[in-house]
């Protein structure tokens, strides 16, 4: 299971690494560029699916048992 994603700002294009927790969603996230405060997608459970380049853990763990 991956815990790092590069979260991708979809106001300013920012990329920052960030360790996703391994049990719980980020509903939020604040960029550290443009200070948007950015949440997921409507259907997303949270900011790592919506913008990450990888999903979150508990998506992935969800995806892996299918």
């Amino acid at each position: 299971m991956e815990t790092k994603s590069i979260l991708i700002c979809p106001n300013c294009e920012f990329k920052k690494e960030e360790t996703m927790p391994a049990d719980a969603c980020r509903f939020f996230y604040t960029c550290p560029n443009c200070n948007t405060l950015v949440k997921p997608k409507k259907g997303d459970c949270c900011v790592f699916c919506s913008y990450g380049s990888v999903k979150c853990p508990p998506k992935q763990k969800e995806d892996s048992m299918k």
